[in-house]
């Protein structure tokens, strides 16, 4: 039986910070140095503020985008007034993935101790696309990226992984 050959997926990545710009976006550039380590394509790249409706706007917008198949946000998953990634991603998911949420908790829990509980981190699916809302540190970039991402992003990955899924997730918008 032969090894499945690497599909790469294009990725956009989307910074939510009132004060950031590209030159000192950490995180992000994190992401991108990541996932085009990986063999994956940067599709877009952006930076907002926290503001709840951009952001939903801006995740719908790659929704639509058939030039992207994940959004990566960095940033506002936290406990204060302007977090508000996590309310903007739920506006746009069709289904929530519950268990990236948990699965960060414990992977964050192993390098932050308890201060995880403080993250917000998300993930979803609407229009085909996957979302995934993480906490702007670098190192929780690393940490999502490196322990879940990578082999969930992976078609590789065994014994299952997101690409393979990937054409299936809007069959419901499909005709029978």
């Amino acid at each position: 039986m032969s090894e499945r050959e690497f599909i790469p997926v294009r990725i956009a990545v989307l910074t939510v910070s009132d004060t950031r710009v590209e030159a000192d976006d950490k995180s992000g550039n994190t992401l991108v140095d990541r996932l085009e380590g990986a063999g994956h394509i940067l599709a877009a790249r952006m930076i907002l503020p926290d503001e709840r409706d951009q952001i939903a706007d801006q995740l719908r917008a790659w929704c639509a985008d058939d030039g992207v198949d994940v959004v990566l946000s960095t940033g506002g998953t936290g406990l204060t007034g302007r977090d508000v990634t996590v309310e903007a991603h739920r506006d746009v998911y069709e289904k929530e993935i519950d268990a990236f949420g948990t699965v960060f908790t414990h992977v964050s829990m192993a390098k932050i101790g308890t201060s995880a509980v403080q993250s917000r981190a998300t993930g979803g699916v609407a229009q085909g696309t996957y979302l995934f809302a993480l906490p702007g540190s670098p190192g929780a970039c690393k940490d999502a990226w490196d322990e879940i991402l990578v082999k969930q992003l992976d078609y590789r990955h065994k014994p299952c992984n997101f690409v393979e899924i990937m054409p299936r997730l809007d069959e419901h918008q499909r005709r029978k």
